[in-house]
């Protein structure tokens, strides 16, 4: 329970910063983005009665529905939790911020984007999402070998493209098409950050008591390799482990204790794929 209230509470400062960002900068402005959001905004733009919260709560409610099956309920049910959350979040931002905080439409366009993708980055890195293209492409993905980038790139241009229809307006959908690539690129380093995993190859003669601990306590598997020291002439095991940004200290931590002296070598790796870290997707 308290893992689940600290993950939810950075959950609700993402999902905060997102609204933010859309509220404050991109919709008073009639930019648009992708996903449910970008939905809501044209039908705001379109109908200027019906509250972005109101139509992203209605849209995801029914991608929940459908996905129930093919989803689960857990991952459901936290969708729900996170739309219910930025929903409130958008509905207040919406009445607070009826005129942009900046003049600029660039800076509006650049300072909404990189806040609104900082937000989802947060949320997703602690477990959260904001529903919507999420719920398509993990369905999408389920039953057929397309990543989730490229279902995901494919519907927010959909949606941008579609503003055009309501507001008429050849700048702001260009506008639009900078949010939609900043906020991909600047929420792809901050999930990328979370994620990031890093390779631990550790010459100790206290190997093998070093991987039962970190098995143990860690809960990370390790692999022995064979190897010969050229200097010593002699053969030992090279301790190979892959593990995620929020194992590392652990790890370190482990190895100290068991051998203080232990030569360890770590490098950043740029993507993990198999069991307990993503699937291969092309």
């Amino acid at each position: 329970m308290r893992r689940l209230a600290y993950d939810y509470f950075f959950i609700c400062i993402g999902l905060a910063f997102f609204a933010f960002g859309w509220t404050a900068f991109l919709t008073p402005n009639q930019m648009t983005g992708g996903g449910v959001t970008g939905l809501a905004a044209i039908i705001y733009f379109a109908t200027s009665s019906i509250p972005m919260g109101v139509t992203i709560f209605a849209v995801n409610a029914i991608l929940i529905a459908i996905a129930w099956r093919v989803l689960g309920p857990k991952f459901c049910i936290n969708t729900l939790i996170c739309t219910i959350i930025l929903s409130f979040f958008m509905g207040v931002g919406q009445k607070i911020f009826v005129q942009p905080l900046v003049d600029d439409l660039f800076m509006c366009a650049m300072i909404g984007a990189a806040l609104s993708a900082f937000g989802v980055g947060i949320a997703i890195s602690f477990g959260g999402n904001t529903g919507g293209t999420d719920i398509i492409a993990l369905m999408v993905g389920k039953y057929r070998n397309i990543s989730y980038g490229r279902v995901s790139l494919y519907s927010n241009i959909l949606v941008v493209a579609s503003s055009y229809l309501i507001v008429h307006s050849v700048e702001k959908l260009v506008y639009s098409m900078v949010v939609m690539f900043v906020y991909i690129f600047v929420s792809d380093i901050v999930i990328d950050g979370y994620k990031q995993t890093f390779q631990f190859m550790v010459f100790s003669k206290k190997n093998h008591e070093i991987a039962d601990k970190i098995l143990n306590e860690v809960g990370r598997g390790a692999t022995f390799l064979k190897a010969y020291g050229s200097f010593s002439k002699n053969e030992s095991d090279v301790l190979l482990i892959i593990s995620h940004r929020n194992d590392k200290a652990n790890i370190m931590r482990v190895i100290k204790e068991i051998d203080n002296e232990a030569f360890v070598s770590i490098a950043k790796t740029s993507s993990v794929f198999g069991k307990n870290f993503d699937n291969i997707k092309i």
